[in-house]
């Protein structure tokens, strides 16, 4: 019997929310004899639904809840009308009450969240919902800066591209690592990005609305080798080093050590996953000076070592 997934569609849903990791699913079918069967689901008679982007998706009538073995719930603009209708609020809970598996893409999170299913869990939204998220559901444990997360039979993702994550993590989950693997390649995206990897570039991250240390960023970016001590970077900057320290923090909300490891990481990451030098290599011009505190930097920031990034490339 193969594996169902439902994808709950609403009025002004995201239409690459549902159709990247339907895709992923589809192409896995291939590779594995049929093995998902899906199907597009919404609370409302059988017919035409409206994406935010204004093109309609065909969608079925919600089904009985015994019929899923695996929901995914779209996010788009529509999530906050589709969080307070009753019935769309009750499927998803029958769903996740006769044990499907329950999973969201983008803003999607926001409706699983509203009920209850994700109160004492972990789990991720997209970066634009973190505030609204944080604010309506403080018991949720909100991991903001996440690509997805994996709570027992929940799993939430970050927006569009992370949902194709999401999927390939679950076909992982479902049919092993080599079918997930050859589905990115078909797909022409990577195989495939830790759970733990940042929804942002660090420099995008720290470059705030006034922008005042991006020139001093650019310059750390482009000299990774060198050491950049405080002192160092606050001659850079022309300010006194406890003025700077003070200065950075507030604006980039990272110290400047830890801005720097997040530039080193972001850039170690980059060259592994290009294959392009050995991890004793990276480590060197990245300025980690030695490969073990390089893997000590990348367990903390991104949850892997380097060596399983180099095994993905």
């Amino acid at each position: 019997m193969p594996h169902r997934i439902a994808v709950l569609v609403f009025p002004d849903f995201q239409l690459l929310d549902a159709a990247g990791p339907l895709a992923a699913f589809e192409v896995a079918s291939r590779y594995r004899d049929g093995h998902y069967a899906l199907s597009v689901v919404a609370a409302q008679p059988p017919g035409l639904v409206r994406s935010s982007s204004g093109v309609a998706w065909a969608a079925e009538a919600l089904p009985r809840a015994s019929e899923v073995d695996t929901l995914l719930v779209a996010g788009g603009d529509g999530v906050d009308a589709a969080m307070a209708d009753a019935r769309t609020r009750r499927f998803v809970q029958r769903c996740a009450a006769r044990g499907a598996r329950v999973t969201s893409v983008c803003s999607g999170s926001l409706l699983l969240a509203a009920t209850g299913l994700l109160d004492g869990k972990r789990a991720t939204t997209h970066w634009c919902r973190s505030e609204q998220f944080a604010r309506q559901f403080p018991q949720v444990q909100l991991e903001a800066d996440r690509i997805y997360v994996n709570d027992g039979r929940l799993w939430t993702s970050a927006g569009i591209s992370a949902g194709i994550d999401l999927a390939l993590a679950l076909i992982a989950d479902d049919l092993g690592d080599r079918v997930a693997r050859q589905v990115a390649r078909q797909l022409v995206v990577y195989y495939r990005r830790p759970g733990g990897q940042s929804q942002f570039s660090a420099l995008i991250e720290m470059d705030r609305s006034r922008g005042r240390f991006k020139p001093l960023l650019d310059h750390v970016r482009r000299h990774l080798r060198e050491p950049h001590r405080v002192d160092d970077l606050a001659e850079h900057a022309c300010m006194s080093p406890r003025h700077f320290a003070r200065a950075f923090q507030a604006e980039t909300g990272l110290t400047p050590a830890k801005a720097v490891e997040k530039l080193r990481v972001e850039a170690a990451r980059a060259a592994l996953e290009s294959g392009a030098a050995s991890v004793q290599r990276v480590a060197a011009d990245c300025g980690f000076g030695d490969p073990e505190r390089m893997r000590r930097s990348f367990q903390r920031l991104l949850g892997v070592p380097p060596s399983t990034l180099r095994a993905r490339s």
